[in-house]
Formats: C-alpha cells, structure tokens, sequence
C-alpha cells in the first residue's frame, strides 16, 4: 500500500485527504491512500519518515518553516522562501519542494491588470513566503503587513487611503475566515478599496469569505485559495510518483 499524506497542525478541516481520495476513486489508482498525520510538535516527523509505506506529504500551518531543519536536500526555490510544502520520501530520507508558488503564480496571473504593480501581503508565515518568491518572479512590488510595524512591514493600523492607493493587490495570507469562523476577517480598512483592486485569499472555505466578500461589494476582482490548492495538489501528485529528484 502506498501512503501520502498531509502534516499541520490542527487537521480537522483537509482539503488534501478529501482531494487526494477522491482522485484515486475518479482515476481508478490502486493501492493508496491519504492520511491526516496531526502533529503539534514538528519533531514527530521523524516517525514518519521510518514508516517506508508513506512516499511523501504535504505541509501545512504551522510547519512550512520549521521542517526545514529535517530535509536532507531541498530546491533552490524552498532554500529561498526558508518555507516548505512538499516532501518527498526516499530510504528514509526527506526531500522538499515548495508547490505553492506554482499553484498561485498559475492562478494568480490571469486576473492581473496593468495597473495592478504593488501589493500588499497580509501575514507573514510559510505561505506568505510563497507568495513574495511569486511577487519577485513577476517583477510586483510589495510590503508585507502584520500586527507590529517593522522597518520593513506596514502595521493594520497604518494602513490608509493614501496606501491602499498605491497597493491595488491585497494577498490574505493569514487563516482568518477559515471556516467555522466565517465572520472573522483581515483588519483592513475596506471603505479604501476599489473597482481597481485585486483581493486574492488562500483561504478556500467558505469559498466566498468575509475579506472577498467586502472586496466584491466595492467591485473589486476577486479570487480564492481553491484553484490554488488543486494546482499545487497535482504539482505534488507529480513529484511524489516521478522516478527522479
């Protein structure tokens, strides 16, 4: 039997087992199957790494970063971002990639407009990293924004008219209005936003939050974490079944 599987903590709500067991029914693929590995503390990786079923995993909150520390080689691009959302399993060994730039990059560049050339990344973990690594690729200026103001972040509090101007893309990188808390949302100042914005949410579920919810009420372009997610699924569905590195 062959074994995939997602790591994160907490687990209640993967798309990924949903996603993944599905495709095995729909493309008739035999003998595998996907597993929720819940894990509080990232050093429980090392268990699955023995278990020689399991031929890779995916990562999500919170240890994109903190399983660097356990891969034995990683790609350019996961040295880069310093985040990791793909491993792949040979003899024991843990290989990473970061499949979430290529879900974004190939979902987020067809609602680009002209005017659309600094953006505004909300949150700064893992996949907020995935996120900047796209940016730069695409020649996007950007500032993150986090609950601190740094020399080089914005703080919720600053965020103004005047920015929201000169920032038409806002990236919400942070889990608020993650199903059940629907009613939750990123603490910018909505009334600034415009026909001219791009909001762009990894969340999935619900598939319209609270944060596009307010963007789509001021006619901006709007987008969700769903395609996302599917693109980088098969990206990793790739990298777990081809024969090399």
């Amino acid at each position: 039997m062959n074994k995939y599987g997602i790591i994160g903590f907490p687990l209640s709500h993967s798309f990924s087992q949903k996603y993944f067991t599905q495709k095995f029914i729909d493309e008739k693929i035999e003998n595998c199957v996907f597993e929720k590995f819940e894990l509080p503390d990232i050093r429980g990786v090392e268990a699955l790494a023995k278990d020689k079923d399991l031929k890779g995993f995916c990562i999500t909150i919170p240890h994109k970063k903190n399983i660097l520390p356990y891969l034995s080689e990683s790609t350019e691009a996961v040295q880069q971002m310093g985040a990791c959302n793909c491993v792949r399993i040979l003899d024991g060994k843990l290989y990473g990639f970061n499949t979430d730039a290529i879900g974004f990059e190939k979902s987020f560049v067809p609602h680009l407009k002209p005017h659309h050339t600094k953006a505004l990344i909300l949150g700064t973990g893992g996949a907020a990293a995935a996120i900047e690594f796209v940016l730069q690729k695409l020649h996007i200026g950007y500032r993150f924004v986090s609950r601190n103001k740094t020399n080089d972040n914005f703080s919720y509090e600053e965020l103004d008219k005047d920015i929201l101007d000169e920032y038409k893309i806002i990236v919400n990188c942070t889990p608020l209005g993650t199903y059940p808390k629907t009613d939750e949302a990123p603490q910018i100042p909505y009334q600034f936003i415009t026909a001219g914005h791009y909001l762009y949410d990894l969340v999935y579920n619900p598939p319209l939050t609270k944060f596009l919810s307010l963007g789509k009420e001021k006619g901006a372009i709007i987008q969700n974490g769903y395609e996302m997610l599917v693109l980088q699924a098969e990206e990793n569905w790739k990298i777990w079944n081809r024969k090399d590195l």
